[in-house]
Parts: C-alpha cells; sequence; structure tokens
C-alpha cells in the first residue's frame, strides 16, 4: 500500500470528493507535510456530530504527523457568512466573538489533538487587520462580479428579488485569501463551503503558489430524519452533551437513518456498520438493539467504553423499569417574592403556572397542539403525578421532576423573581 492509500483510505467513507486528488496524493506519496486547513466564523459555538465528520478526518491526519491549523475568523465574523442565508446574517459584537472563540477552542478540543507541532491556532484579523485599502482592492481585482454571482446561492437571491449587500459578495474573496495567509495544502469543508475554498485554489493560483487540495465531506440527515442536523432545528446531538444524553438522543433516529449514522459518525469497521444497518431495517427488537449500538458507539468514541456502558444500562433502567436517568437537564423558572420560603435550600419556594406553559417551557420545540396531545396521551408527569389538563394550575415545587414523553426528563429549578 503507497503512503497515500494508507492515509486517505480509512477517510474515504466520509469523504465525498476530492478537489485535486492526483496533486495530494503526489504529496503524501513524497512524505510531506501538510497543512490542514479548519476555519470557523464565530457565531453560535454548538458543534454537533455533523461538525465532527471534518474534525476526526483532520484527527486521522495529525496521527499521520500532519498540521491542523484552526482559524478562528475574528474578521470574517463581522463580515457574515451568507452560506445557506436568504437574508443578511447579522453581524455580532466583540465581546460574543470573543467569547465564541474560546468555546470553539475547547470543543474542538475533544477531537483534535492539541501538541503544538499538530495544532497550530490563527486568527485571520492578522492579516485583515493591518491590511491597507489599497491592498485590499489590489484583491478584490483578482475576482469578477461573474464569478461571484456564478455562485447559485447569489444567484436565488436575485431572482427572488432579495438584496446582497457588498460585504457579502467579499465573503467569499475573504475566505478564500485566508488559504493563501495559512499556506494552506488542504482543506476538508461540507459540501456548502465548496465555493468559498475554490476561491481559495484560485488565489493561491493567482498570487503564484501551489493551490490546496480540497475535500468535501458527506453531509447527513438530523434525528427527525429530515434536514441536517441545526441548533435552530433542535435535531442535533452536541460535542458537549454527556454520555447519557447522547445515547438518548440517538435513540430517537428513524430506523431507516441507522446505517447512515453508523457509517458517518462512528469508527466501527464497515463489516459491522452493515450489520447494524441490516439490523434496524428488520424493525422491533432487533432494531432496537442496532440503534444501541450504535448509540453506545458513539458516546464511546467521545467519552471511552466506561461511559458508554454506563449510558446504556441507564438508558435501559430508565426506559425498561420507569427509573429516572441520572442526568437531567434543568428548567429554570423565576418565583415571584411572594412564594421565596426561607427554610429552603434555595430560598426559594414553589410557583404556581398552567400545565400548558409549564410544557412549553420544558419542550420549546413543540407546537402547542402538539403539547396538547402530548397532555391528553397522559405522556406528562411532574414527580410522577400524570397531568392531562392543558389549562390546570400546578404548583411547581423547587427540584420537581418534569417528564414529557418517553425520552424527556427535566429537573425544576426555581430562582428569585422581581417582587
Amino acid at each position: 500500500m503507497s503512503p497515500a492509500d494508507e492515509v486517505l483510505r480509512p477517510m474515504l467513507r466520509t469523504v465525498e470528493t476530492i478537489i485535486d486528488e492526483e496533486s495530494l496524493r503526489a504529496r503524501l506519496d513524497a512524505g510531506e507535510r501538510l497543512r490542514v486547513k479548519y476555519g470557523v466564523d464565530l457565531t453560535a459555538p454548538d458543534l454537533h456530530l455533523g461538525h465532527a465528520v471534518n474534525l476526526w478526518l483532520m484527527r486521522h491526519l495529525q496521527d499521520h504527523g500532519h498540521t491542523v491549523v484552526f482559524l478562528l475568523g475574528d474578521t470574517t465574523t463581522r463580515v457574515g457568512d451568507p452560506t445557506g442565508r436568504s437574508r443578511t446574517r447579522p453581524v455580532l459584537g466583540e465581546e460574543e466573538i470573543a467569547r465564541n472563540g474560546q468555546a470553539f477552542l475547547e470543543q474542538v478540543s475533544l477531537v483534535l489533538r492539541t501538541e503544538p507541532e499538530l495544532l497550530e491556532v490563527r486568527r485571520n484579523s492578522e492579516w485583515y487587520g493591518p491590511m491597507g485599502v489599497s491592498e485590499m482592492l489590489s484583491l478584490f481585482s483578482l475576482t469578477t462580479h461573474a464569478q461571484l454571482m456564478a455562485r447559485d446561492m447569489f444567484r436565488d437571491r436575485v431572482a427572488q428579488g432579495r438584496e446582497i449587500a457588498l460585504h457579502e459578495l467579499a465573503y467569499p474573496v475573504l475566505q478564500g485569501y485566508d488559504s493563501v495567509a495559512m499556506d494552506s495544502d488542504l482543506t476538508i469543508v461540507g459540501s456548502d463551503q465548496l465555493f468559498n475554498e475554490m476561491m481559495g485554489r484560485h488565489y493561491q493560483q493567482r498570487l503564484g503558489r501551489r493551490p490546496q487540495a480540497v475535500m468535501t465531506t458527506v453531509i447527513t440527515p438530523g434525528l427527525d430524519g429530515g434536514a441536517k442536523q441545526s441548533k435552530s432545528l433542535r435535531n442535533y446531538v452536541a460535542l458537549t452533551d454527556a454520555p447519557g444524553e447522547k445515547l438518548g438522543k440517538v435513540m430517537s433516529l428513524p430506523d431507516a437513518l441507522v446505517g447512515t449514522w453508523a457509517s458517518a459518525y462512528t469508527d466501527l469497521p464497515d463489516e459491522r456498520v452493515a450489520e447494524i444497518a441490516a439490523a434496524a431495517e428488520a424493525g422491533g427488537a432487533p432494531a432496537r438493539d442496532a440503534k444501541l449500538d450504535l448509540a453506545a458507539a458513539i458516546v464511546s468514541r467521545y467519552h471511552g467504553a466506561d461511559a458508554a456502558a454506563r449510558a446504556r444500562a441507564q438508558f435501559l433502567a430508565v426506559f425498561s423499569a420507569g427509573a429516572a436517568p441520572e442526568e437531567i437537564a434543568d428548567l429554570e423558572l423565576a418565583c415571584a417574592g411572594a412564594d421565596r420560603d426561607a427554610a429552603s435550600p434555595s430560598g426559594v419556594g414553589g410557583v404556581r403556572i398552567p400545565a400548558l406553559e409549564l410544557l412549553g417551557r420544558a419542550r420549546p420545540e413543540l407546537s402547542r397542539s402538539a403539547a396538547r396531545r402530548l397532555l391528553a396521551q397522559g405522556a406528562v408527569r411532574v414527580d410522577g403525578a400524570v397531568v392531562t389538563d392543558p389549562e390546570a394550575i400546578l404548583e411547581v415545587a423547587d427540584g420537581a421532576l418534569l417528564r414529557t414523553g418517553r425520552r424527556s426528563w427535566t429537573r425544576v429549578r426555581l430562582a428569585p423573581g422581581p417582587g
């Protein structure tokens, strides 16, 4: 097996396309140490399993001695990436950008190795901060309006009569030039970022550099079987989720996606992935067990085999024997001054709240009609007592355990409110 095959073959399960594969293979066969570009804009720092597909490929490259150059896009965040947006993205403030940057660093370290020779952290303010107007205009002169408007997203917005701000047209230029400034040899992105990274190849070539290779990776449906994982759709498994929460979320996955997720989000051998996919398609108990195997493999990848075994045992105890899970998310409710009880540990007594409102606070992804159906089905319990009337006024104590469906548990925490 050639050096290039040794590196690339284990990656192909989650790689969709490789731009300039021949050159990439030649560099790997020659034993070159590559600089792998990984750039993020510092918007919401909630990395999930979908993002981690690329991170694990980069980790694989690190294990072979290559360096990941992690770019914190503090300048491009102020511009706003228009990718996937039908409207202009709002721009964040300095403090939020700095806070998000630190959160990103903490989350990528869950996957990437952090030795200085394997992980280099850069910020694009390093080159855009001191760049003058004449230099910026010179950079813009290397790109035509027709090149930028070739992007389908921009064409769609024009066809719909929606505005495109000038800074949005500049964004692919800035992301592309990042590849020049970072001396990038390879970048690994989702297919939605291919246009911007091809701009990187364009600028490297125009400025006399060797162009980076570009890998695009598979994008899989989220937990609901629809769109890709997204915070706004609440259909994702976050890297920072606790082991039990990861496992419980994966258990809500449609059976038809078990094989797809096993291939994309685990390091199980191909033969085992095929077995899990076949069992999931069979339905019934085999499908449940296959999903448990998938969920445990995902947890094990991030938290270790012991944590996966504990999460699996706890899940079975909760959903087979009716026990409460060990890891329960908190729901904070404000309690008016008249309800405070100085004798309680929290200094707060109870709160009166309509059942439908409490359910809406605990499960904001539910529509009002879906919440009413859940109540009518007897699937909502407060400290074990079934609640079916959406208009009922509940007396909820600090620490009350709220169960809303088979897999959703919340611990109410009351905080002193105004008054």
